[in-house]
């Protein structure tokens, strides 16, 4: 029998396909009778349609249009809300919102009949920023342009600020949009017509919230609609939801020219100006401490612009909100937070989700908060680490041995933090250099998996088979967009059989074929579907002894032999394993309290930089990220979870920086929405602890992929504040902001 599969490097299961370049994906796809397909959008933020016209010199009659009359159901992209058509009709809410689709075989005369297409639009007030939202002057959603809000109480908060020897330290933050700049833009090709029904192939990461959508879309029975993941080239949840409109519009098109097949595949250019970013944010603090430095209090308002449409603001929001308090022991917190409209494009998932905006402020206020009380930034957060048996914000009573002291010693050695910092004061003050250095940290946690009830809501399903020849191929809808999820769960599956790992296999995610294991978003793919794949191989083995074909020791012969004969007197060898909660978790979503998460992950993060102070330049010399994540299933795929993580955090920290003009981004090419590229970057070492979680698969492993991008923004922002002296309050700090704020010091 094969042992020791998890925890070791093995092989990726895509990886030959991929370096080999054998690795087909949807732009590699050609079908015979094929259409391309075109967006025509909004120029403007918001208003009312007028008229479109058709300019001349354009065979129009060769052309499929469809417009919001043409669509068969219901015009709303089925999330959350139905708020969002898949094609304006009659109004505009943001600039880039579809208003009318194009086909033609040809795609280069297709373009030309795009851009001969004049929307006229009535423009109408806008709304551009949270704030101009928040002050409700224009309505543009609702009436008060709040698409969601959360309230996070524990203790008496209010009775906290007038009880004497208190500190009370207030600080507002601020974080802006980012774009997720996966390798692969959105594309789809789509198949659709009444007597077969729809099916979309695509680049994606949750077939069925795009299987779901097109329901509504057509008015179609499930079993006539069909989504098929092909290879993805990156998502950071980017590819969480948008599929859905773009798959939507293919189908469309496809629907109205009699089923011919529909590509679209949009550049860099419409990608990065038509679809989901980042939710910018505003976090405001109010924190009571004793003189000795014990936090007393935390008011916390947290608030994010969700953009024209609610997509997946509420659960972005919601992560946000629960992680705002961080891993601190507090006995009075409350965080009030607010999704609110804008006339932008919407904004949606982002690996982090809502966290990273959160923890920034939190531990940038937490330095501030050490300083008032004259403590250094670590021994503060030594005297406030929340260990087991205590609660947090939400109530939930910690029952996993956390060590954040630890971690925090870990990381300190690994960097020399305490002679660094000494070091790095006294240098800076002592010469005139325009080079001035500086360390900081940032501490933290990520819950794994869908916040609160929300797994238990979604009631995953995994299955396994086995084949005559004893091959394993596991049945999941969670994919594979280079982060690993092929790799890992053959991991544990061969694992929980003690098979070869060349044994088992991944069913392409295909609604067709494979059951609902729910979105590959939130840290949930490795912990939550990872813990389903390993229960459903071990159903394998137990229907093979259940029949008396299987000893309990086995050889991998006696497996293969076990299967033959299985297969030939039943038929197929099949098990599923649904979700359920572990032991004692309760949630209460009326109350927003209880068990916010079944496990978090926890870090401690430092970074060096040094700042010139000539050119306004900063760059991060070095960045070490030390986290606790339960069992580490591959070293290789886990530590380039984090040095990935890691380089987008010093991105939306320092480069990434999206402009805005009229509710349009403008700097929507890789020529100036500057990113880090790997000459940008500090070496990234990486650290893991591993403190298995009870009911996590393979040994106890927890999630992973979005903890890394929560620690180094404010990681960075302390070390920039010891190396200048000067606090700043908002990411991204561009080189202007950082000359300003250097400026007003002097």
């Amino acid at each position: 029998m094969q042992t020791e599969i998890v925890g070791k490097p093995v092989p990726r299961k895509e990886g030959r396909s991929k370096v080999t370049g054998a690795a087909r994906y949807v732009d590699d796809l050609s079908m015979p009778g094929m259409l391309y397909g075109a967006t025509v959008r909004s120029p403007v933020a918001r208003g009312r349609i007028r008229a479109v016209t058709f300019g001349e010199g354009i065979p129009w009659d060769e052309f499929v249009v469809v417009t919001a009359k043409d669509i068969p159901g219901e015009n709303a992209v089925a999330l959350i809300l139905l708020d969002q058509p898949y094609l304006a009709d009659g109004f505009v809410n943001h600039a880039e919102e579809p208003v009318l689709l194009l086909a033609h075989e040809d795609k280069h005369l297709l373009e030309r009949a795009r851009r001969a297409v004049t929307v006229d639009i009535e423009p109408l007030p806008a709304v551009f920023t949270l704030e101009e939202s928040l002050a409700g002057k224009e309505i543009v959603w609702g009436e008060d342009n709040v698409f969601k809000t959360y309230l996070v109480d524990k203790g008496d908060v209010d009775e906290v600020w007038a009880q004497p020897d208190l500190l009370i330290v207030e600080g507002e933050y601020s974080t802006g949009a980012q774009e997720q700049l996966y390798i692969e833009t959105n594309g789809v090709i789509a198949v659709a017509n009444a007597a077969e029904g729809v099916t979309v192939w695509g680049s994606m990461q949750c077939p069925y919230y795009v299987h779901k959508a097109l329901l509504k879309l057509f008015a179609l029975p499930p079993e006539r609609v069909r989504v098929v993941q092909c290879e993805t080239g990156g998502g950071f949840g980017g590819k969480e939801e948008y599929p859905s409109m773009i798959g939507g519009h293919a189908a469309l098109l496809s629907w109205k020219a009699g089923g011919r097949p529909v590509k679209i595949i949009y550049d860099r250019a419409e990608d990065m100006v038509a679809t989901t970013k980042r939710h910018p944010s505003l976090t405001r603090h109010r924190t009571a401490v004793t003189r000795e430095g014990k936090l007393v209090a935390m008011d916390i308002e947290f608030v994010v612009d969700g953009g024209a449409y609610a997509t997946l603001s509420a659960v972005v929001l919601s992560r946000g909100t629960i992680h705002a308090a961080g891993p601190y022991t507090c006995p009075n917190v409350r965080v009030r937070s607010r999704a609110v409209a804008t006339n932008v494009p919407p904004h949606g998932a982002f690996r982090g989700f809502g966290a990273p905006q959160s923890i920034f402020a939190l531990e940038r206020q937490l330095d501030k908060v050490a300083g008032a009380v004259g403590l250094s930034p670590a021994e503060f957060r030594r005297r406030n680490f929340i260990r087991e048996g205590e609660t947090t914000a939400t109530g939930q009573v910690i029952r996993e041995p956390v060590d954040m002291a630890g971690l925090l010693d870990r990381a300190f050695e690994l960097t020399d933090y305490e002679a660094k910092r000494e070091r790095f004061a006294r240098e800076n003050a002592e010469n005139n250099s325009t080079q001035k250095r500086g360390i900081g940290f940032a501490s933290f946690m990520h819950g794994a998996g869908f916040t609160g009830s929300g797994e238990d809501y979604l009631k995953s399903i995994v299955g396994a088979e086995a084949d005559a020849e004893g091959r394993v191929r596991v049945l999941a809808a969670s994919t594979e967009i280079g982060q690993g999820t092929n790799t890992i769960f053959a991991q544990i599956a061969s694992n929980a059989l003690g098979l070869d790992y060349d044994l088992v296999e991944m069913a392409q995610p295909d609604t067709g074929n494979v059951p609902d294991s729910g979105p590959t978003v939130a840290s949930r793919t490795c912990m939550i579907v990872g813990k389903l794949v390993e229960s459903a191989a071990v159903g394998l083995r137990q229907t093979l002894q259940g029949a008396g074909l299987l000893t309990e020791e086995y050889t991998q012969d006696g497996w293969r032999e076990a299967c033959r004969q299985y297969v030939e007197r039943y038929g197929a060898l099949k098990s599923f394993s649904q979700y359920k909660p572990p032991p004692g978790v309760h949630w209460d979503d009326e109350k927003y309290q209880g068990d916010a998460y079944g496990a978090y992950a926890w870090a401690v993060y430092v970074a060096e930089v040094t700042v010139d102070t000539l050119t306004y330049e900063t760059r991060v010399d070095d960045f070490v990220a030390v986290q606790e994540v339960g069992k580490v299933v591959h070293p290789i795929l886990a530590a380039g979870q984090i040095e990935g993580g890691v380089a987008q955090a010093i991105g939306f920290t320092l480069y990434e920086n999206v402009v805005w003009q009229d509710g349009r981004m403008i700097n929507n090419q890789m020529t100036n929405y500057v990113m880090p590229t790997s000459a940008d970057l500090p070496p990234i070492r990486v650290h893991f602890e591993e403190q298995p979680y009870q009911y996590g698969p393979a040994g106890g492993a927890k999630g992973i992929g979005e903890l890394p991008m929560d620690g180094g923004a404010p990681a960075i922002l302390n070390a920039i504040e010891q190396a200048t002296g000067v606090r700043f309050t908002h990411v991204p700090l561009m080189p202007e902001a950082l000359m300003r704020g250097l400026n007003e010091n002097r």
